[in-house]
């Protein structure tokens, strides 16, 4: 088999404690399938002081293109920690691969499928599952009568990625319809105007959405790969949270964990380098 470079990819963080996460997934990217996996990220990481990754720093893809080049690395593969089809993807990164194979064209790049995999409106059903036994976690783990759950994302200027946790949002409904369990999409934050309106309703809104009682309680279902700023502990999400309990517009919350918590998110990338090994390098 011809030699390859695997690169797993986050968007990057200033937090360590999301480098930490993306090396541990690339650690059981590389048991599961048998191949060396490396933990890069597009942007931000490399700010990191090495003395907060156990004096490991962190790198993005940029400068490891170019090392690449440098070390006569001719194939690589990308495989996106992204839930969707992000302007990360396909445009910042289309960037750096066109500035890499201007750089070296006997350079091949190829990009796996996001986690949803080629159609936001049909995602990957493993997505579903994860979340739903992630919810369930979370509903057993709190003594509160919950009838609501949030499925909340960051908020996109992409509206595929609206698509993508709407669909989500609908499979989960169909799961949780007996137990009378009332699902909706929300997002964290959106763009002004209204051209932005479909990543509507937004998460502080959600109780008059609703029109829950200051006595009612939610499950938020966190559709975030990544601890950082918005959806690690004390981030933005919790921050909206936290001032809705001060408003009484809810009475408590219960978040459930990150998505890269569960383990069946190693089958899914797992699945996904295979696709490009079987599409591509071996076609």
């Amino acid at each position: 088999m011809t030699n390859f470079t695997i690169l797993l990819f986050d968007n990057g963080s200033l937090q360590p404690e999301a480098t930490f996460r993306l090396r541990a997934l690339s650690k059981q990217l590389s048991d599961a399938i048998s191949m060396k996996v490396e933990p890069v990220s597009l942007l931000h990481s490399c700010k990191i002081k090495p003395e907060s990754l156990n004096g490991v720093p962190a790198t993005i893809i940029r400068r490891r293109f170019k090392e690449a080049i440098q070390m006569g690395e001719k194939k690589i593969i990308c495989v996106p920690l992204f839930l969707g089809p992000s302007l990360a993807i396909t445009e910042y990164l289309v960037e750096l691969i066109d500035e890499a194979k201007s750089l070296d064209p006997e350079m091949t790049i190829h990009v796996a499928e996001p986690l949803c995999g080629s159609d936001v409106n049909h995602p990957d059903e493993r997505l579903v599952m994860i979340l739903k036994e992630l919810i369930e976690a979370a509903i057993t783990s709190s003594n509160a009568n919950y009838q609501n759950i949030v499925l909340v994302d960051h908020g996109s200027p992409i509206e595929k990625m609206a698509f993508l946790r709407n669909a989500i949002a609908e499979k989960l409904s169909v799961l949780f319809r007996e137990r009378r369990l009332k699902i909706t999409a929300s997002s964290m934050e959106r763009r002004e105007g209204e051209a932005y309106v479909f990543n509507e309703p937004l998460l502080e809104t959600i109780p008059d959405y609703l029109g829950l009682k200051p006595n009612e309680s939610l499950i938020v279902a966190m559709f975030f790969l990544m601890p950082g700023r918005h959806a690690g502990d004390g981030g933005d999400v919790d921050a909206i949270l936290q001032s809705l309990q001060k408003q009484n517009k809810i009475c408590s919350y219960k978040k459930t964990e990150l998505i890269t918590t569960h383990p069946m998110i190693i089958d899914l990338l797992a699945d996904r380098v295979k696709s490009v090994l079987i599409n591509k390098l071996e076609a």
